[in-house]
Parts: structure tokens; C-alpha cells; sequence
């Protein structure tokens, strides 16, 4: 047995984590709904134990894809200039692509999404999106302006379709690991099936070559039902220093605090190979290291899986008001925006409970205040002053803009869809948060 084998085991961990991850969640969405299929999220988000991190003013529409049986017809409605985007992800968890109001803009669009290695005709009419892997995910937003707008959301919801160019032929579905593998090696053995199953980019594959040892890309039977004890030792000691690796990274603070703010705008630029329409194959959106990509990609997939590019939408928090103080609602705070914060789309400034991060209920059922709140006040020198208090402010100016927050702990998220340069570049300041 080699000497280094529980820290290639703990390496293969980390960099095999966000496949099996994102595998894990599409096998959770294709026992409801089937393969090639759109699902959709009706209502708005209210309180609840699904409400943590939830997007307040967009509705949500996935479909689970499988191209094992040949290209799909992706057709996308008009929108009429509403905010939206359909996000595309492969296995590897790797954004490639965006439609929508940034990229592509608001009429009818039709796409053919093609397999990898297809070599068919052109498609009159249609766009063609190369799909990296023969499993992927597509995420569609729509933004919706309360409970008034929801009949309009869900006709748009209902103009997205995904049509088979080959009905007929059957699906492969994702891959499952052999019978008779002991489980404290099993997470190996499925990674095996899955390299197997969805073979990254040529220089993906290169990196690969380091986890040769570990058997994991040895065809036919499983190498783990036979495995020595020693080999089996070794791998789960691997097994628990990659993820003890994992929970440290994902832990740790990375990104920039600015007047209390995390905004880390870099999350998600891992992707370095496959880039279709809607994203930028520039160094500023790309990490230059193959390494740091691999564990930038494991700690995106344990605390924000399938999250999009800085360039689509940006959600900064702050947990400490400018004196400090973590945030409760014991008193009041305002948060003043000099300018509405710069975007090309629309902004919100939402607000959860902490540690929970869950929607706080509220006599008004009003969870953000943004740009497209009813009645919102601005100052006549174009600031905009959100006042954020368990009770309901008397002044009237002041309730306007109110955001109500739970008489104990909270957090303010600041979502941003189709920031502007300025949020990109991090030359716009987030505003601190005041206490009363």
C-alpha cells in the first residue's frame, strides 16, 4: 500500500464532493418529477422551515436534464422586460451558460441543447448550447412583484418547455453503485461510476490521473467489494480528513467585509472549460489556478450549490451593525442608500432570523423593501433610508420604507440582479447598518 493514500483519498474527497453532490440533489428531484420536465415554485416564499435564504421576488422553475437520449428543444417566452434567467449546470456543478434578460434578452427564444460529442446539423431558428455533461440542471427565475403578479409569473412559467428530439429512445438516468461495497468506502465507489458516467473537460481528465491509485477508474466489477484492510483503512482515514478539510474551508471567512458587508463576488468562477452563452471566459470571471478551482467548487457546493456568477445576480450580508453589535431586534436600525444600489435589473433588501436564516413573520407579510415596493420613499436627494424594528415605526415616512424584523437576531441580504459595473468592480459601498 502506498504511504500517501489516506491524503489522495482526502484530495479525491474534496474534488469529487460537488459531483456527487449535485448528483445527490437531482436524484432528490427526478423521484417527483421525471427527467426533461420543468417543475415549478407557484407561490412567493413565506415563513417557514423552506424559507431559509429565500429569494423574496422571484419565482423558480428547475428541470433535471438527460441528454443520454439525444439533443432537447429548449423554448423560453417572452418576458415583456421582466427580469429573468434560466441557469445552466452541469454535473460538476460548473455554471456554462445563462439565457435571459442579461444575456439574451426578453423575447421568445428557442434553444437546441445537444449531448456532448454531437456532431448534428445546424438547428434554423434555434441557438444551439453545447451541454458539457449528459446530466445538467436548469434553474429559470422570474421576478414577481407580490401576490398581484403571480397569475402573470406563472403563464411565464408555463410558455417554458423541453421537448425530446427523440422520444422513443430510452434514458440512461444516473449511474448506482455496485452492490456488496462496504459503506464507509461506498462514497468511492459511487464516485467511480459517476467519473465514469460524466467525463469532465480533456484537462480535467489529466488532473485526474493523480486518483489512479484509489481505483477510481477501474471499469467493470467494483474494486472496493474485494478491497484489502489496510487499503480500506487508509481510505476512510482519507474519507474523514477530506471532510473535516471541507467543513474548515466552509467555515472560514473569504470574503471582503465592507462596512460590516460579505461580499464575496468570486464564488462561483470555478468553471474554467466550458463557457456557452451568457458567461465570460475572462480572466477576471476565472480563477487561474486548477487547484484553487477544485476547492473553490467543493466549499460552493457545501454552502451555496448551483448559486449563479456575480455577473447574473450578487446577495451581500452583514451580521454586525457599524458600532459592531450583532443585530437583534431589541432596537432600531436604519440602513440609508445614498442612491438605490446599481443595477441593471432590480435590487431588494431582504431580511432573515438568525442563526436560522428563516423569513420573519410580520404583521404586514412584507419580507424585503426594494425597487419594486409599493409606496417606497425617497428622500429628495435620491437616498433611500430603510428603518429596520420589531415595532411598527410611528412616523409615517419611516413605516413606509419599514422592514420588520423578530425581537431577537437577524441578518439583512442586499440581492442585486444584474449589478452594474460599479457593484463589479467593488467601487459601489455598501452602506453600513445604524443602530437607533
Amino acid at each position: 500500500m502506498r504511504d500517501d493514500l489516506p491524503a489522495l483519498a482526502a484530495e479525491a474527497f474534496g474534488y469529487g464532493y460537488p459531483l456527487l453532490s449535485g448528483l445527490t440533489a437531482v436524484e432528490r428531484d427526478v423521484t417527483t418529477s421525471p427527467f426533461n420536465t420543468f417543475t415549478h415554485r407557484r407561490g412567493l416564499a413565506t415563513p417557514g422551515p423552506q424559507s431559509t435564504n429565500a429569494n423574496v421576488d422571484l419565482l423558480h422553475s428547475t428541470a433535471q436534464l438527460d441528454l443520454s437520449g439525444g439533443p432537447l428543444w429548449l423554448r423560453v417566452p417572452a418576458t415583456g422586460g421582466r427580469y429573468h434567467v434560466v441557469q445552466f449546470i452541469d454535473a460538476w456543478t460548473d455554471n456554462f451558460a445563462y439565457v435571459g434578460s442579461r444575456s439574451t434578452g426578453a423575447d421568445e427564444r428557442e434553444y437546441l441543447l445537444v449531448p456532448p460529442g454531437w456532431a448534428g446539423r445546424e438547428a434554423p431558428g434555434a441557438e444551439i448550447i453545447r451541454m458539457p455533461t449528459m446530466v445538467a440542471t436548469l434553474i429559470a427565475r422570474f421576478a414577481c412583484d407580490g401576490p398581484a403578479d403571480l397569475p402573470t409569473v406563472n403563464a411565464l412559467q408555463d410558455g417554458l418547455s423541453i421537448e425530446r428530439m427523440y422520444p422513443q429512445v430510452p434514458l440512461d438516468g444516473l449511474p448506482a453503485p455496485q452492490s456488496g461495497v462496504p459503506d464507509d468506502v461506498l462514497f468511492f465507489e459511487t464516485l467511480r461510476r459517476s467519473l465514469a458516467a460524466f467525463p469532465p473537460s480533456p484537462a480535467e481528465r489529466r488532473y485526474q490521473r493523480r486518483f489512479g491509485p484509489l481505483g477510481l477508474f477501474e471499469r467493470g466489477n467494483s474494486p472496493y467489494t474485494t478491497i484489502p484492510r489496510d487499503v480500506r483503512n487508509a481510505m476512510r482515514e482519507g474519507l474523514e480528513r477530506g471532510r473535516d478539510a471541507l467543513e474548515e474551508a466552509a467555515t472560514s471567512e473569504h470574503a471582503s467585509l465592507v462596512n460590516g458587508w460579505t461580499n464575496d463576488l468570486h464564488t462561483f468562477d470555478y468553471n474554467l472549460d466550458y463557457f456557452e452563452v451568457g458567461t465570460m471566459d475572462t480572466p477576471e470571471w476565472t480563477v487561474p489556478d486548477r487547484d484553487q478551482a477544485h476547492r473553490m467548487r467543493a466549499v460552493a457546493a457545501r454552502t451555496g450549490l448551483w448559486g449563479t456568477h456575480a455577473y447574473e445576480a450578487v446577495h451581500p450580508t452583514v451580521h454586525k451593525s457599524l458600532t459592531g453589535e450583532r443585530l437583534t431586534g431589541t432596537r432600531s436600525h436604519t440602513i440609508r442608500f445614498d442612491q438605490p444600489p446599481p443595477v441593471a435589473a432590480q435590487w431588494s433588501l431582504a431580511l432573515y432570523d438568525a442563526p436560522d436564516s428563516r423569513l420573519v413573520p410580520n404583521e404586514l407579510d412584507r419580507y424585503a423593501v426594494g425597487s419594486h415596493t409599493p409606496g417606497l420613499r425617497t428622500d429628495p436627494d435620491g437616498s433611500v433610508t430603510v428603518t429596520i424594528q420589531h415595532e411598527r415605526p410611528a412616523d409615517e415616512a419611516a413605516a413606509a420604507n419599514w422592514l420588520p424584523a423578530p425581537a431577537g437576531g437577524f441578518r439583512p441580504v442586499l440581492w442585486m440582479y444584474h449589478p452594474a459595473p460599479a457593484v463589479l468592480h467593488s467601487e459601489y459601498r455598501l452602506p453600513p447598518v445604524v443602530p437607533g
